[in-house]
């Protein structure tokens, strides 16, 4: 069993001290704390990314937030949702709401639908335009720039994803003659997490919602999700790259840095944040590499 929950930091000195006398090594050197539990280990990252992973993992992640939901054994009368562009410090966000029916199947099957993941872009650009013909979705779409302007009115990172699954689920159920029977999220949070920032939104869908780790491998709902989203952000990308006239990378890694460095160089501040998620820490490091 393999649970993985984004904690804060409250959470995370709760964790150290419940595990200290647990504790052990770890040469992995991304991994800040890890502490063995029986036959289930607890690894945190220098993201703030917790694993719990072994036997125990449900019973261990409960007391930091995970919620056991009954998991679907159906592929079909289902909402799944993904995202695409969280991790990625140039261009958009997007969030897709998909249905899956029985009839579509057999279509999804010999399309070759899988995670996106796992799918080179060429295969994702291939298929996606038939998945948004055929497949009832709702694709909601934040450019940089709305992205920026959404978390300087105080949304953090995780909170604007979950307004946005959650809008997207709403708006799917209204498009639907019935209601489906679950909504599957590719978990990018805690249940409790996901709880407490959906309260704080307006609209609220009637189905039963269900977080689950690597969705995307079980359900086609997610997949088809997760597929259109990397689609819609790879086209938001293209189009962003024709703008700065520069080849805008996908990822947050040091040619991120570099490129946006150029960016501020040959434009200015405002230019980046058109097509950049400013609050990453890639925003120093340009600005600073930027003043070379």
């Amino acid at each position: 069993m393999n649970i993985v929950l984004n904690l804060n930091q409250e959470e995370l000195v709760r964790l150290k001290a419940k595990y200290y006398s647990s504790s052990q090594p770890s040469k992995n050197p991304y991994i800040t704390f890890f502490a063995k539990v029986g036959k289930t280990s607890i690894s945190l990252y220098n993201s703030g990314k917790v694993v719990f992973q072994g036997s125990d993992a449900e019973k261990l992640a409960e007391d930091f937030g995970y919620v056991r939901t009954p998991v679907p054994k159906k592929q079909t009368d289902l909402i799944g949702t993904d995202e695409v562009g969280n991790g990625s410090y140039f261009g958009g966000l997007m969030v897709t709401a998909s249905f899956i029916s029985e009839e579509n199947l057999p279509f999804l099957k010999a399309i070759g639908v899988a995670d996106s993941k796992k799918l080179t872009d060429e295969k994702i650009c291939q298929i996606a335009p038939s998945l948004i013909e055929k497949i009832p979705h709702v694709a909601l779409v934040v450019e940089p720039q709305k992205y920026n302007e959404v978390i300087a009115s105080g949304y953090n990172a995780v909170s604007i994803k979950v307004a946005l699954h959650n809008q997207a689920i709403y708006l799917l159920e209204k498009q639907l003659k019935h209601q489906p029977e679950h909504v599957i999220i590719d978990a990018f949070t805690s249940a409790t997490n996901y709880q407490k920032y959906v309260n704080k939104e307006q609209n609220h869908p009637l189905t039963t919602v269900t977080l689950l780790t690597k969705a995307e491998d079980q359900f086609f709902a997610v997949a088809v999700s997760s597929i259109i989203s990397r689609f819609l952000f790879l086209e938001s990308l293209k189009k962003l790259s024709k703008e700065v006239g520069l080849v805008l990378p996908s990822g947050a890694g040091a040619l991120s840095d570099q490129v946006a460095a150029q960016i501020i160089k040959t434009y200015g501040i405002e230019m980046l944040e058109h097509v950049a998620k400013l609050h990453f820490a890639n925003t120093q490091k340009a600005l600073k590499l930027a003043q070379r």
